[in-house]
């Protein structure tokens, strides 16, 4: 590992750079990588969770507005932007020098169509007086979940600017002490229209929240949506599917909430 920029500034944690085979890497003062970028193709997602992340196009293909909270290298909200021209994208960081970084080292685009604001994400979400079609968090603090975005407030906050068909996107650690009791929470907080799948065993879970039930969705006819999906995004919609059935799995025929 080639490391090349390093600093610190208080009370935020060390940020490091480094390269290694053709990818960009983000570190927040460790060796966990944050955010990844490969060089020859800086606009791909190279992380599997962030991926698995834009499986929520499974079902809502069409998102006009998608708020974030936490920004790291950039790499959904590249994608994002460069893959769903008609929408809008707001990103959050709490971290000022993490944005700098996403703008000089990891090609995160300044247009008018991607805002990016410095705030802490439970306070922005709290003063947030609009609604977004997809929420998507994904904040860490020394390896587990940002302790203000994993509250039964906070995911009250997130139920309630989302759109009617409006779906929370959260990439949890799957070893995170904590993990159970957010997942009961983000239930309270969504009766339970929650579903959710592992990138990687023993890494990140994604879980999908639906403001509105989605109701029966046939496993044949999500199978025919990810063929689609994957001709347009070249994204592994198909292993988003399984995975999905795999681990929520209560009927053959639907997946169910």
């Amino acid at each position: 590992m080639s490391r090349f920029f390093k600093y610190r500034t208080q009370p935020e944690p060390s940020i490091e750079l480094s390269e290694q085979d053709n990818v960009r890497s983000l570190h927040l003062g460790g060796s966990m990588i944050q955010s990844a970028m490969k060089l020859s193709a800086p606009n791909d997602l190279e992380l599997a969770y962030t991926r698995y992340m834009m499986g929520f196009l499974l079902f809502h293909p069409d998102p006009k507005k998608i708020l974030m909270i936490g920004l790291g290298g950039g790499s959904l909200a590249k994608f994002i932007f460069h893959n769903l021209p008609q929408t809008t994208i707001i990103a959050i960081e709490v971290n000022a020098q993490i944005i700098t970084v996403a703008y000089n080292h990891f090609l995160l685009p300044d247009n008018p169509r991607l805002q990016v604001i410095t705030a802490e994400g439970g306070e922005y979400l709290a003063n947030y007086t609009e609604q977004t079609d997809i929420l998507m968090v994904d904040g860490f603090d020394d390896g587990c979940q940002v302790a203000s975005l994993c509250q039964q407030d906070f995911y009250d906050l997130a139920y309630k600017v989302l759109t009617k068909n409006g779906v929370l996107v959260i990439n949890l650690l799957s070893q995170d002490k904590g993990r159970r009791n957010y997942l009961q929470r983000i239930e309270n907080s969504f009766d339970g229209h929650v579903v959710s799948m592992l990138s990687e065993v023993r890494g990140n879970q994604i879980v999908f929240a639906f403001k509105r039930n989605p109701g029966k969705l046939a496993w044949k006819a999500l199978k025919n949506q990810a063929k689609e999906l994957e001709k347009i995004y070249c994204l592994p919609f198909s292993e988003f599917v399984a995975k999905l059935r795999k681990y929520n799995s209560r009927n053959n025929n639907f997946l169910e909430t």
